[in-house]
């Protein structure tokens, strides 16, 4: 089985199963085999005589090969007591107090089984508005909001898989602007993503510069007029800051509705791909596409159909499976799941395979290809979903469908998504979801201090080909970020192999809408912009994604989400400070520092201390395998790091850390410190004194300036980066949500 080492640690860290003392008592064979056979097991539902030995091997034969995988809960928990499989929920808010606290029940109970939830907060009345059993005065949607925010902090915080929200408002809720700005301040809101539910008429009133109404969710009544062009721009204008909010077409929503009768969708799943009714659940995978390559006698690569196409057909075979044996978190969202029967399958690798057959991303012929090769898979995957219905019975709701009288039979309401693929492209060993490569080359600091190059396996096979490749040369793509202006490399290679920055955000556009074309459901990706990029090139996207008949799109602009400035009142407008207010100063965009190892009482502390022509501006810290006290060590890390930006001063600080004792570290012997803010208070002192004299452990001090200088970076490319909170390798902002392909961490999952 070709697997990286990278994707054995992730696999070992977040899926396998573990003992009592996190040990990994599965290894990758193990896990396969323990889904495959919990999956294979629903044949027996529908014929008595299926040989489920057969299914298994083939679905442990497509897993094991890496041509298809299911969405994360599926690989955590088939064959387990949870038994929960699926990864997309939405539960439906009303407007009232017993209502919107289930709600938070609900939503609580799904995140504990390893799900996201989707919710539309438009029925909720507006704030300010009469409620009359009380007498009292109604919050509004984004107070609500925060309290979901605040249950899924607390399940979060009881060590389960990391909880997801989405929440949406229709732009015609009087609360709207408030909604738009809930998430100006990035440490507000943090377990929701969020998006506007805008319909066709605010498209066209926006276009013809005309108000539109506000309608009170209870009487359905209009209640006041906005100007649809300026909430346009202030959409806009908050998403250029940080990201959010995103757009979400409603109508669009609703023209796909398998079995409108049963109501309107309001909300889709946490990443935006899975638009769902109320207590609709759905589970997703994707196929590999590098996978469905091959390679003719005269070493043209092109697409195989035919293994694609029978891998189409056993991934909905083994989907509309995990339906059948998924162990639902709730008895109505089991219902109401098994009436429609939806199931997402999606791709992965799109971005390797175009690298593979020689085309770049931002190329029509990649555009009309994609829209080729997705409508193929749909109608595939559609043709099994018959010959299921025709064997075990279509969806209930079937006769009540859009579908009814277009087929005899259909065992699925919808058959394809795109979702993003952070974690399982890792696993894959190749690029996420459909958006373009995030960065060919990566620098890996391992806890020896050696640095290990990962590059991007066809760039590496066509450089070594040519005989171009070397370390050094990985390492200067790695520091510039991408291949555009590195003269070492010819032009033809860096034509094709261009990365998320480099390709203008209307090809990002025309790929999610070529996808979007043949999808049953909708198509999960980010608009990337450079930091440089102006509010009517977000703008231009908007309505790019609207005429080209996108359900939704997400952007960022790239460093937005650093340093943001909290925005109260007009957009521009800065905040007050009070009176004695310090405001550290922003974090540099390039730093040098050193680790050191430090021997605590329960492993290794590793200290990092970064500092720039200021001085120390930072410390992070990281445990070793023996495990520590994580939390607190970073929290004094970060209060280190805050403290020493806003100028206080080291000596007042190093007074505060140093002695304070551990009784995990003192009882030892031979220990370095006594405790985890001790080990940090002698680092930072040694630091110090080295910058003091002029000196660190290599010789001469490396300012940044220096730096930049020694790697030839482009200044463009030297713009702030987030940082995964477990790793510190750069995040990547894919589908509505935030990646790390070094270690497998979400914000969404």
């Amino acid at each position: 089985m070709k697997i990286s080492k990278n994707a054995l640690t992730v696999l070992e860290k977040r899926y396998f199963i573990k003992d009592e003392d996190g040990k990994p008592i599965e290894d990758l064979e193990g896990m396969f085999h323990r889904v495959a056979g919990a999956i294979a097991k629903a044949d027996k539902s529908f014929n008595r005589k299926a040989d489920v030995s057969k299914t298994e091997q083939r679905f442990y034969e497509m897993m094991t090969n890496l041509d298809f995988l299911p969405n994360s809960p599926t690989l955590m928990n088939a064959g387990r007591p949870l038994g929960q499989l699926s990864a997309c929920f939405v539960l439906p808010v009303e407007d009232s107090m017993d209502a919107i606290f289930e709600a938070v029940k609900q939503a609580a109970l799904i995140h504990k089984s390893g799900g996201g939830t989707g919710f539309s907060f438009s029925r909720l009345r507006p704030k300010g508005s009469t409620v009359r059993t009380t007498g009292g005065v109604a919050s509004g949607p984004v107070s609500f909001m925060r309290v979901f925010n605040m249950a899924t902090e607390a399940v979060k915080q009881g060590g389960t898989r990391r909880g997801a929200n989405m929440g949406i408002l229709r732009i015609d809720h009087p609360d709207i602007l408030d909604f738009i700005d809930c998430k100006q301040n990035n440490e507000d809101i943090t377990n929701f993503n969020i998006s506007v539910g805008i319909t066709e008429e605010f498209m066209m009133a926006a276009e013809e510069d005309r108000d539109y109404e506000l309608i009170d969710p209870k009487s359905k009544k209009a209640v006041g007029k906005l100007s649809a062009r300026k909430v346009f721009e202030k959409i806009v204008d908050s998403a250029w800051h940080n990201g959010e909010p995103g757009i979400i077409f409603l109508d669009r929503l609703n023209r796909d509705n398998v079995v409108p009768g049963q109501g309107e969708i309001e909300s889709t799943n946490p990443c935006g791909e899975q638009p769902l009714l109320p207590y609709e659940s759905c589970n997703l995978g994707s196929i590999n596409l590098c996978n469905m390559l091959s390679e003719t006698d005269g070493g043209v690569v092109e697409l195989d159909y035919d293994k694609l196409g029978a891998t189409v057909r056993d991934a909905v075979h083994f989907l509309d499976n995990v339906i059948e044996v998924n162990k639902y978190p709730l008895e109505q969202i089991e219902f109401t799941t098994k009436q429609t029967r939806k199931i997402g399958l999606g791709v992965m690798g799109w971005a390797d395979l175009l690298l593979r057959m020689g085309l770049s991303y931002a190329s029509d012929e990649a555009v009309e290809l994609a829209g080729k090769v997705m409508r193929f898979i749909t109608d595939t995957g559609r043709e099994e979903s018959v010959r299921l219905g025709k064997e075990r019975g279509s969806f209930p709701l079937f006769e009540e469908s859009i579908y009814a009288g277009k087929y005899e039979a259909l065992r699925n309401g919808t058959v394809t998504t795109i979702a993003p693929t952070g974690t399982l492209s890792i696993i894959a060993g190749c690029s996420s979801g459909v958006e373009p490569v995030f960065a060919y080359v990566y620098i890996r600091n391992v806890m020896d201090k050696t640095e290990m190059v990962e590059v991007n396996p066809v760039l590496k096979g066509v450089l070594q080909k040519r005989g171009l490749y070397s370390d050094e040369l990985m390492k200067k793509i790695a520091g510039a970020g991408s291949l555009a202006h590195i003269e070492e490399i010819p032009e033809d290679i860096r034509k094709v192999f261009v990365c998320s920055h480099d390709i203008s955000p209307t090809y990002h556009v025309k790929m999610q809408a070529a996808f979007q074309n043949h999808v049953d459901n909708a198509v999960s990706k980010t608009v990337n912009f450079t930091h440089e990029a102006s509010h009517e090139d977000v703008a231009e996207v908007y309505r790019l994604a609207f005429k080209l008949g996108c359900k939704g799109v997400t952007i960022y602009r790239d460093g937005s989400r650093e340093n943001q400035v909290l925005n109260i009142g007009s957009v521009n407008a800065k905040p007050a400070a009070a009176p004695n207010t310090i405001f550290p100063r922003p974090r540099p965009e390039v730093t040098c520092g050193i680790t050191e190892r430090m021997k605590i009482g329960c492993g290794n502390l590793y200290v990092t201390v970064n500092y720039d022509e200021n001085g120390i501006c930072e410390v992070f810290t990281s445990t070793g395998k023996a495990g520590g006290c994580p939390s607190q060590s970073e929290a004094t890390a970060r209060l280190v790091s805050i403290a020493l930006r806003s100028g206080v001063s080291i000596d007042k600080i190093l007074e505060q850390l140093r002695g304070i004792r551990c009784p995990s570290t003192i009882r030892r012997d031979g220990m370095s410190c006594t405790s985890c803010p001790d080990a940090i208070a002698r680092v930072v002192k040694k630091v110090n004194d080295m910058i003091g004299a002029g000196q660190t452990p290599g010789g001469s001090v490396i300012t940044p300036e220096k730096a930049q200088k020694a790697v030839d970076i482009p200044p463009a490319a030297l713009k702030t980066a987030k940082f995964c909170p477990e790793c510190g390798q750069p995040l990547e902002h894919e589908g509505g949500c935030v990646s790390c392909r070094s270690c497998g961490y979400s914000k969404c999952n």
